[in-house]
C-alpha cells in the first residue's frame, strides 16, 4: 500500500497568483499538438520537451529516445506518455537520478515537470519520500498523474515555467535551466577530492613573478626586437622610393 502524499504548505508563487497581462514575448511559448501535427512543428515540440526534461547541457544526439519519438509522431503515444518516456529513460536516470539524492532530485522534477520551484523544505521531504518508497518509477507516475500538472498541460502540451516574468519586475525568475545539476553535497565531495571552487581562488595564490634580472634581460631582447623590425620597414619602404638599396 503506498504512503500518502505528506501535507505541505502552498505558499503563493508567480504560478499561484491570476494575472491580467495581455501576452507578449516575454509569456512562455507552449508546445502542443492540438494546434498541428505537421513535420517543422513537431520537431519543434520534440526538441522543447528535450529541453525541459534534460536541460541544454544534456540535449545531445546519443542522449535522444527515437524510439519514443516515431511513437509520438504517429499518435499512439500522447505529449505526456513521451514525457514520462523520457524521465523514465536511462540518459535521464543515469545523468540526473544517480548522481543527486533524492532531495535534490525531487526538486529538479518539480521544476521541469509542474514548471515551477518547490514551496519550501516540507514539500521536498514529501516528494523525497515518495521516490524513497515508489521508486522513480512511482514518483514520476504520481507527478504526472497529479491534478497540478493535468490542470496546466493535460495530456498534449509540453510542461513549461510557468510565469516566470512578472509586468511589474524589471528582471524575472532565472530560468530553471541556469540553476546547478548537482546539489551542495555533491559540490562537498569534489572539493574533498582537492577541487577549488572558490571565487578568490586566483587572489589568494598570487602568480610567482621570475627573478629580476631574467625580467630585465626579457625587457631588453624585446627592444631590440622591436628596434631591429622598425629598423626592417623603414628600409623597405625607402628602397620602394629608390633612395636606398637592399
Amino acid at each position: 500500500m503506498a504512503l500518502p502524499l505528506l501535507s505541505y504548505p502552498t505558499t503563493s508563487q508567480n504560478q499561484r497568483v491570476n494575472g491580467f497581462e495581455i501576452p507578449g514575448d516575454e509569456q512562455p511559448w507552449q508546445y502542443c499538438t492540438e494546434t498541428g501535427r505537421d513535420r517543422l512543428e513537431m520537431d519543434a515540440l520534440i526538441m522543447a520537451a528535450y529541453r525541459r526534461i534534460f536541460n541544454e547541457q544534456q540535449v545531445l544526439d546519443n542522449n535522444r529516445e527515437p524510439i519514443l519519438e516515431s511513437q509520438l509522431r504517429s499518435g499512439q503515444l500522447t505529449v505526456r506518455d513521451f514525457i514520462r518516456g523520457l524521465l523514465l529513460s536511462e540518459t535521464f536516470r543515469r545523468r540526473n537520478y544517480d548522481c543527486n539524492n533524492n532531495y535534490r532530485f525531487a526538486q529538479m522534477c518539480i521544476q521541469r515537470v509542474l514548471g515551477r520551484d518547490i514551496y519550501d523544505s516540507r514539500e521536498q521531504l514529501a516528494w523525497s519520500t515518495v521516490i524513497a518508497t515508489q521508486g522513480l518509477a512511482g514518483f514520476i507516475d504520481r507527478l504526472l498523474n497529479s491534478e497540478e500538472y493535468l490542470e496546466n498541460f493535460g495530456t498534449d502540451t509540453v510542461p513549461y515555467q510557468r510565469r516566470r516574468s512578472l509586468p511589474h519586475r524589471e528582471i524575472g525568475q532565472l530560468p530553471f535551466e541556469r540553476m546547478p545539476r548537482y546539489g551542495a553535497d555533491h559540490l562537498s565531495q569534489l572539493e574533498a577530492l582537492g577541487n577549488d571552487f572558490s571565487r578568490d581562488r586566483d587572489l589568494s595564490t598570487p602568480a610567482k613573478l621570475p627573478p629580476d634580472p631574467v625580467l630585465k634581460i626579457g625587457a631588453a631582447i624585446t627592444i631590440f626586437g622591436a628596434l631591429a623590425l622598425t629598423s626592417g620597414i623603414i628600409a623597405v619602404v625607402l628602397s620602394w622610393f629608390g633612395w636606398i638599396k637592399i
